[in-house]
């Protein structure tokens, strides 16, 4: 018997929830050709969802989930769809949403580090919880979400799934561009060269990606950094290391504007906003490693796509980014300067250390995939429709 399915695809844009969005729509498509799928996206991003087998059908919604009227309108338009159960890739949830309902929960790191005082942060707890209890079951994206979960709603553990996400495939591909004007033998070296001269990089790297949100500890990377380039300042290769920061633009976060100015980092230090996957990817194989010292994280996939992408990751010892990264990675105190510049300078000048660590870290992040997350997401599905 065949089941309909919606899938709250309003996301798909964005940095970490539209990865998981597309890679697993992406891979339920190729594992499921009995079961009908409806995404709903705003109009403006129905081509990021182009290309799927016929029994996925795009519908367009155009209320945000952040608008209160969303509450109201998301529900009703649901229930004119008529479908078996809906998916919702994060936990928010309208007031009156229909049943039945999967959710899954990336972190919370809203309850941990955006608490407002008073009344509203006990509404968006209330909220949370409520929508979380009244779903057939949440996907947790690892073990570390599912105990936060757990503890900090007071969410029974039958009620929990562990689902983990995966790098994007083509992470791994180390491929041309798609707008390569290259061809021959060459060709990925030379598209590397011609995306890095686009943005003037003509040195030695360390790279962060992903958003400058307070859990991520950029001012202490600034820091530690500093401290860094003043240990290596006599080095041949490294006394000209800079630091690239792709995710959001600075202006908005002046903690990490006051730390570039207080750390005279200004000219060393880059903020490259989002940037376009094709040029992601040439970032993470070409940076001498990746550090992603996060002071908390649902799942943490960043560390892994350097890792697909073979090069050294430098993450913290905290939340689940031990789980996600296993022994493939230097791992360092999150909270003490010192100790995330230790683990940098390790990382560069051991070259035992360098090579270890491609390696664990591309069998690592093999070990993830979203074809394996689709099946646990099919199979949840299916049991929360009374199949078995």
């Amino acid at each position: 018997m065949a089941f309909s399915i919606a899938l709250d695809a309003r996301h798909v844009r964005d940095f970490g929830v539209g990865t998981y969005i597309r890679n697993l729509v992406q891979a339920l498509a190729k594992i499921d050709d009995k079961n009908h799928y409806t995404l709903i996206t705003y109009r403006r991003d129905a081509s990021l969802l182009a290309g799927l087998p016929s029994n996925f059908r795009i519908l367009h919604y155009e209320i945000n989930d952040t608008e209160f009227r969303d509450n109201f309108a998301f529900p009703m338009f649901l229930k004119r769809l008529r479908v078996d159960l809906h998916h919702m890739p994060l936990p928010n949830i309208p007031l009156l949403m229909p049943k039945p309902y999967v959710v899954t929960v990336h972190d919370v790191s809203r309850l941990l580090f955006e608490q407002v005082s008073g009344w509203r942060n006990d509404l968006h707890r209330y909220q949370l919880r409520r929508g979380l209890m009244r779903a057939e079951r949440i996907f947790a994206v690892s073990e570390a979400t599912r105990l936060d979960v757990e503890s900090l709603l007071n969410i029974p553990p039958d009620h929990v799934t562990v689902i983990p996400n995966a790098p994007d495939p083509r992470f791994f591909e180390h491929s041309p561009p798609a707008d390569s004007r290259a061809a021959g033998p060459d060709i990925v070296e030379h598209e590397k060269r011609r995306i890095l001269e686009r943005y003037q990089i003509t040195y030695p790297f360390l790279l962060y990606a992903g958003t400058i949100r307070p859990q991520k500890n950029i001012p202490r990377l600034v820091e530690a950094f500093a401290v860094l380039r003043g240990e290596l300042e006599n080095h041949p290769i490294y006394k000209d290391l800079r630091l690239i920061i792709i995710g959001d633009e600075i202006s908005r976060f002046p903690d990490v504007r006051r730390t570039v100015v207080q750390t005279r980092t200004g000219n060393a230090v880059r903020f490259l906003g989002f940037v376009p996957f094709d040029t992601l990817r040439v970032f993470y194989e070409t940076a001498e490693a990746f550090v992603f010292p996060s002071l908390y994280e649902g799942f943490g996939l960043p560390p892994l796509e350097a890792m697909a992408s073979g090069t050294p990751v430098v993450t913290s010892n905290v939340s689940s980014l031990p789980e996600v990264t296993g022994d493939a990675a230097v791992v360092v105190n999150p909270e003490n300067v010192f100790d995330i510049a230790r683990g940098m300078k390790e990382v560069l000048l051991d070259e035992n250390l360098r090579s270890r660590l491609v390696k664990a870290g591309l069998e690592q992040a093999r070990r993830f995939s979203w074809e394996r997350t689709a099946k646990q997401v099919l199979r949840a599905y299916e049991e929360c429709l009374g199949v078995r």
